[in-house]
């Protein structure tokens, strides 16, 4: 049979099949061999970038690159100057695959990966998704993503699309008469996977439990949901679970760099061990217990274009304390270390505890599709929300009252209707942002 996903990554020069045979070999290497693996790739990437990229080598200077903790540990703003003056030794932008990051952190930057490195981070896409019997060749995703509005990116996403087998939803419209429309589509298409952004699958969730329907009855080829960007929220997978009628698994990546967990049968969040080294470092960026939260921060193993190496991604986390070498997880995503609320009290909160706390009181009708939380002052929030029927008061003293509550008093609050919220270029919901 003609593989026609492979196929298109092969005429883009990244070589699929070179890539998986590779990839196979890192997952046979025994756990008890694994340490030495990953400690021989840190060193072979570190050692290059410091032979062939000038902008590493600038990072480093001073620096005792025999102790791995001594390495500068990279930011985001570090990256935010010209790709040209980034690149290692013999790699030009003609020449590698190259992106831009969403701005999702505050920090968008253009990036770079040489292509055999974006050939495993596919191999280690198609082996991931294959736990749960997808096939990137034969199966056929309903897509809920953005998508650039101007003709040329648009038609370029939608032949990626095609090439893909994906069938692309654009969520800049999420309206009852749009998700008529997808309703409709999947009563026609033999999808067998849902894949996109977290807020808006959820809201097609919701509008399928109004009007009382499971999505397999209508689309009986679907096997899997996969949900990315966007936190997951335990009541949302819940929604998820029983309009869907199918399995719903969470990942977590940055187009950056690779799939960087992914939700295994067992329901754990499995980190990528084979193209990435995970650490989870405090303020100091010094190591901390699995079980305790610190910053991520990932090293790139394979990408000789560009170095991520010590690569702070901007989120919080923890990793499980039964964590092996060879089969890391990730035991909670917090958040992102800039959606963080500073209190008249001094304290720091994640925003998205106001988020989960406003929640759980928000949603409790139905009667809220949708809402983000904006810090406008030390002590004063806005709550934009979508709704059928204005939140009265005694719904917004409730909010307060468990606001005070979990956080802590004699915050100010004002409550914002509107007809839709504002999404990124890509379509991402930002649930908090802190304006301080």
């Amino acid at each position: 049979m003609f593989k026609i996903f492979d196929f298109s990554l092969k005429v883009n020069g990244f070589a699929i099949d070179e890539a998986k045979l590779d990839f196979k070999h890192i997952l046979e290497v025994p756990e008890e061999d694994y340490e030495a693996y990953i400690l021989q790739k840190k060193k072979e990437i570190v050692d290059f970038h410091l032979q062939n990229n000038a902008f590493y080598q600038k990072l480093a200077n001073g620096k005792n690159v025999d102790n791995w903790y001594n390495l500068p540990v990279l930011t985001k703003k570090d990256l935010q100057k010209p790709l040209s003056e980034r690149f290692s030794k013999g790699y030009f932008e003609k020449s590698v695959f190259v992106n831009k990051t969403s701005g999702s952190s505050g920090h968008p930057f253009i990036f770079a990966k040489d292509k055999y490195c974006h050939a495993l981070t596919w191999a280690s896409i198609i082996y991931r998704f294959g736990w749960f019997g997808i096939d990137f060749n034969t199966s056929y995703q309903a897509r809920f993503y953005g998508i650039p509005l101007g003709f040329i990116g648009n038609k370029k996403e939608r032949l990626k699309d095609f090439l893909g087998r994906r069938y692309r939803f654009p969520i800049f419209d999420l309206s009852d008469a749009f998700l008529e429309e997808v309703l409709l589509k999947f009563k026609k298409a033999k999808f067998d996977h849902i894949n996109g952004y977290t807020s808006s699958i959820v809201l097609f969730a919701k509008f399928l439990k109004r009007k009382n329907i499971v999505l397999k009855d209508v689309c009986p080829t679907l096997k899997a949901c996969f949900v990315t960007s966007e936190m997951l929220f335990a009541e949302d997978k819940i929604v998820l679970q029983k309009q869907f009628g199918i399995e719903i698994i969470n990942e977590y990546g940055a187009s950056e760099l690779d799939l960087i967990a992914f939700e295994n049968k067992n329901g754990e969040w499995q980190v990528n061990s084979e193209t990435l080294f995970v650490e989870i470092l405090d303020d100091n960026n010094q190591p901390v217990e699995n079980g305790k939260e610190g910053k991520i921060v990932i090293t790139s193993l394979y990408n000789k274009a560009h170095p991520f190496i010590r690569y702070e991604i901007g989120d919080i986390g923890i990793l499980d304390e039964k964590s092996t070498t060879k089969k890391p997880i990730l035991k909670q995503l917090i958040g992102r270390t800039n959606d963080v609320a500073l209190l008249p009290s001094g304290k720091k909160s994640p925003g998205l505890t106001f988020y989960y706390v406003t929640k759980s009181i928000i949603e409790d009708d139905g009667n809220v599709r949708e809402f983000v939380i904006k810090q406008q002052k030390i002590d004063t929030f806005e709550v934009e929300y979508v709704s059928e029927i204005a939140l009265c008061e005694q719904q917004i003293l409730k909010i307060e009252d468990a606001i005070s509550l979990y956080l802590e008093p004699n915050l100010k609050f004002t409550f914002i209707r509107k007809a839709v919220l504002e999404r990124t270029s890509r379509g991402k919901l930002k649930q908090f942002s802190s304006y301080l």
